[in-house]
């Protein structure tokens, strides 16, 4: 399928201007020579809205619109909890972790397991998120990409990855994060645009051309996929072999709003550099924290853009409502339906005009999310590594052009491993499962580093050398525990390994860089206030309508 000149001159206007904000935003006052704060903090100027585009700009991508989406086919609506629980984070983080990241001034979440405990923890962590992000988020994020341009366009997928990541790399190395948070404000706009749209038309197919109708034939047609807490057996879902698996695996009943989705959130929302680093890159921590209310309403409207469509494409498959749809579901190798070729598909149903803009939407949804993470990337490198252990003395000028190099380094990297993805069915689910590997090790070493003064440096290091071992483990020895759960009971041994070793070592005193907690550092403005109740509120309600 080719797109019609209308949506090709829609794709294209997108693409120029993007490169084009880019470049402009890049640019430095006559006689400045772009320094650090510049290239990874970029400058500390970002308004409220700026940081809250931004990160919703570097987390919605791929994972969500083909991910998220091909779990909502499979799984239904109960795969939202990543975006509503989400929406709820966001104000832990903006409250209680945040003000210490900004009063440290810190540029990377290394750097403040420096601060709190020491160079091994530190180093210790860098390693890891550079290995994860490069190895699952850049890999993954490149696949479903390319993955949607050979199911719209038959793009082949080789060519795919090297496009997405040659266009990313085109505006993000030059400018930096400054280039990349200034134009995710544009990508946002065509993310929910776009996003809508493709909804919208999903809806008309089901409701026979009505919308709204189609909304209420969903919730009759697959009532099962309407349920937020699912129990063991209640769902059997595609296992991307031909055969079916509990959905309970994925989304372990009650422990979504109690357990394991906690740790994946707030290590995700509160410890992950490609998300932190836009709310230190804030003019102020007031507008750091508006930022995140303003991302948290966005997160709440997500579910809409990505995972209802995954819900109608299932309705489709499942009535027969258009053979050619089920057709374009199935994988060419396998002849199986795959659950993450449902958004790609919807994408082609879409009208002349619609279509450009919801490619667009999609294009800019993965390539936000590509700059990011190669940003961040090179951000911890230059920083934690390259500054400490390569070059010590290196000039702000040498540290911006590590860093352009490490982001070339790492589309590379990720563009040579993608492929390897082609052979999951959710790769959402891949995605959270083997973050899930090293999150309670993060989860753990942050916590205690804020919240006890005791916790000390061999406790932090234990607790990140063995969070990897221990869920390796857990997942041999015990298969059928969901990976949630078992991200929850690694914590749980890590906590009381780590309680115990600083209790012995540090002989009941406090360790010398622990944080000194107190109610002025957890102030928040009126304004943060009122949003925060709104947005508990809200998902609160969510939660008990579709229990």
């Amino acid at each position: 399928m080719l797109l019609e000149p209308l949506d090709l001159a829609v794709f294209i206007g997108y693409c120029l201007l993007i490169v084009g904000m880019g470049i402009f935003v890049s640019r430095e006052k006559k006689g400045h020579v772009k320094n650090s704060s510049d290239y990874f903090l970029a400058s500390k100027a970002l308004p409220w809205w700026a940081v809250g585009a931004s990160l919703i700009a570097s987390n919605i991508s791929a994972e969500q619109f083909i991910g998220m989406s091909g779990s909502g086919f499979a799984l239904g609506l109960a795969i939202s909890t990543y975006e509503w629980m989400a929406a709820v984070t966001l104000l832990v983080v903006a409250i209680f972790f945040l003000p210490v990241y900004i009063k440290k001034g810190i540029y990377t979440m290394p750097g403040f397991l420096l601060d709190r405990y020491d160079t091994r923890v530190r180093t210790t962590m860098a390693i890891f998120w550079l290995l994860l992000y490069v190895f699952v988020n850049l890999t993954s994020v490149l696949y479903l990409g390319a993955l949607s341009l050979n199911t719209i366009l038959d793009v082949p997928l080789g060519y795919g990855i090297f496009g997405l990541a040659l266009f990313a790399m085109i505006y993000s190395i030059y400018g930096g994060l400054k280039a990349v948070a200034w134009t995710d404000v544009i990508q946002v706009v065509f993310l929910i645009a776009g996003g809508l749209a493709t909804t919208y038309i999903a809806l008309q197919m089901v409701g026979s051309g009505d919308a709204w109708e189609g909304l209420s034939l969903l919730r009759q047609k697959v009532p099962g996929h309407f349920s937020m807490i699912l129990s063991k057996g209640e769902m059997m879902i595609p296992d991307g072999a031909g055969g079916e698996r509990d959905a309970y695996l994925d989304l372990p009943g009650i422990s979504v709003l109690v357990g394991g989705m906690w740790i994946t959130n707030l290590s995700y929302w509160g410890f992950n550099q490609y998300i932190t680093q836009r709310a230190l890159a804030a003019k102020s921590l007031d507008e750091a924290q508006k930022g995140m209310i303003f991302a948290g309403f966005l997160k709440l409207l997500m579910p809409l853009i990505v995972v209802i469509p995954g819900i109608a494409a299932w309705v489709i498959v499942k009535d027969g409502i258009d053979v050619g749809f089920i057709e374009s579901m199935k994988d060419p190798v396998t002849g199986l339906v795959k659950s993450d070729r449902a958004y790609p598909t919807l994408l082609q149903l879409l009208p002349v005009g619609l279509k450009g803009l919801a490619f667009a939407a999609l294009t800019a949804a993965i390539v936000s999310s590509l700059a990011s993470m190669a940003n961040s990337t090179s951000t911890i490198f230059t920083m934690d590594i390259y500054n400490k252990y390569i070059k010590k003395d290196a000039s702000e000028a040498s540290q911006v052009k590590v860093g352009r190099i490490t982001a070339l380094v790492a589309f590379g990297v990720a563009s040579i491993v993608a492929p390897a993805l082609g052979a999951l069915d959710q790769a959402f689910q891949f995605i959270q499962e083997y973050t899930g590997f090293i999150s309670p090790g993060v989860f753990a070493i942050f916590f205690f580093g804020v919240f006890w003064k005791k916790t000390t440096s061999n406790a932090a290091l234990t607790g990140a050398a063995l969070s990897i071992p221990l869920s390796v483990v857990l997942k041999v020895i015990f298969p059928a525990l969901p990976f949630l759960d078992r991200m929850g009971v690694v914590f749980l041994v890590l906590a009381a390994l780590m309680i115990i070793i600083s209790l012995v070592e540090g002989k009941g005193k406090d360790h010398p860089n622990s944080i000194e907690i107190n109610k002025e550092l957890f102030k928040t403005s009126t304004k943060f206030k009122i949003g925060a109740v709104l947005i508990a509120g809200i998902t609160a309600a969510l939660y008990i309508v579709f229990w």
